[in-house]
């Protein structure tokens, strides 16, 4: 293998470079990303970027550590991949050749149609997106946040401390009901009531006032109206995989992945947020939206993808993220939604710390914890270790019939066999 193409310069690309240069691969690697800048960390464009504490230099992922020796192709985006030419096409109609192909195209903030153009409105994902909700922060004023889940929290936070008036809309019955289940989900209500910031749940918008571009105010089911001189959207991210369609890669809600994150065509895998990996405890595919996964999980594809022994791959930890709120901070680890009870093991609602472990049966499988880091930790590495000691499900066959591989069977018997192989350094 001579060829590694990484296409997504964000955490999980850079990540897969650098796994790939730590397993001794000398071949090329050529990073492609659709964003203008280098690796950059995106978590703090919610706080510290958009409060002014830190700048764009700050943000900054690469090391002086770092020897990719990489070619880095940035500010164009790849609109497919060709299976049997193993060509990379990009939108300036340029073509990369990957021998191996590792897929890193992260996802995209969902919008709302109507307001999506609207001078006011923001979905937070890049530093541009950051750079020009900085500005409107600064000129004060009201702000209606549409999602309660990290981003929406997160930023609701950070536009209350620099002194807006902040209304935060969420459409499920609490915040993050999904990764943490409305039982504690409610609890984390009680940060927005308790900071001064009003949290409407189970709402429905129907509407929008719209004046000279911009949106100035937001209707509610119901009849309230919420006057706003600045919105943010924060409704989920849909994963980036437009581009793979056609190529024989199997798709889902992500690029469908073992649980070593390879797919279904030879020489091909995907990580970060983009990428569904087969969870064996679960026993389904589903995708890691956080820091932690775009971060660590790189490791283990690139591993399986140059033909590392399995058994000295790194472990594929449970998902685990962290959220600061209103001077506080929030931390999980685990899978809410195995479990069938909550237990308290410190604190409780109204109390200024504590920290939850989420059951199924007699085993944990989840923790949360409030203002208690040092007790998290205790309980992560239990959840760790019990999730590495579980006896894991089988993960089925790809579903769909690999597109790819019929195609290079039907241009050449030698170059089907030569896609069957493994790939080896």
């Amino acid at each position: 293998m001579e060829s590694l193409v990484i296409v997504g310069a964000s955490l999980a690309g850079l990540s897969a470079a650098r796994a790939a240069r730590n397993y001794g691969f000398a071949g090329r690697v050529v990073i492609i990303g659709d964003d203008p800048q280098r690796p950059y960390d995106r978590p703090p464009l919610s706080k510290d970027f958009l409060a002014g504490r830190i700048e764009i230099e700050d943000l900054a992922l690469e090391t002086d550590t770092d020897a990719l020796d990489a070619e880095w192709i940035l500010g164009t985006r790849a609109v497919s991949f060709d299976p049997l030419t193993r060509l990379v096409h990009l939108e300036d109609g340029a073509a990369v050749h990957a021998d191996a192909l590792v897929i890193a195209t992260g996802a995209s903030p969902r919008s709302l149609p109507p307001i999506a153009g609207a001078e006011n409105v923001v979905t937070l994902r890049t530093i541009a997106d950051a750079q020009k909700l900085r500005e409107l922060v600064r000129r004060g004023g009201r702000m209606v946040v549409i999602g309660a889940g990290f981003i929406g929290a997160e930023v609701a936070s950070t536009a209350h401390a620099l002194g807006m008036e902040v209304t935060v809309v969420e459409k499920s019955p609490t915040p993050l009901c999904g990764p943490l289940g409305t039982q504690l989900g409610a609890v984390v209500a009680g940060l927005h009531e308790r900071a001064g910031v009003e949290l409407i749940c189970g709402a429905d918008i129907t509407d929008f006032d719209l004046t000279d571009g911009s949106v100035a105010a937001v209707h509610l089911a119901g009849g309230r109206v919420l006057p706003t001189d600045v919105v943010v959207v924060g409704i989920g991210a849909a994963p980036n995989t437009a581009w793979l369609e056609g190529s024989g890669i199997e798709l889902g809600n992500g690029v469908v992945c073992d649980a070593v994150g390879a797919t279904n065509l030879p020489g091909v895998v995907a990580v970060g947020d983009c990428a569904a990996w087969w969870d064996a405890a679960t026993g389904r595919h589903h995708r890691v939206e956080h820091w932690t996964g775009a971060s660590q999980r790189p490791a283990v594809a690139i591993g399986a993808l140059l033909g590392a022994d399995p058994a000295t791959l790194p472990a594929v930890k449970p998902p685990y993220f962290w959220s600061d709120q209103y001077g506080t901070r929030l931390q999980f680890a685990g899978d809410a939604s195995r479990s069938d009870r909550v237990v308290y093991e410190h604190g409780g609602p109204g109390e200024d710390s504590l920290l939850a472990v989420y059951y199924s049966g007699d085993q944990p499988v989840g923790v949360l914890a409030w203002n208690q880091t040092k007790l998290f930790c205790r309980w992560r590495k239990t959840i760790e270790k019990l999730a590495a000691t579980a006896a894991p499900i089988p993960a089925p066959q790809h579903t769909t019939a690999p597109a790819a591989a019929a195609a290079v069977a039907a241009a050449s018997p030698a170059a089907a066999a030569a896609a069957a192989q493994p790939v080896l350094v």
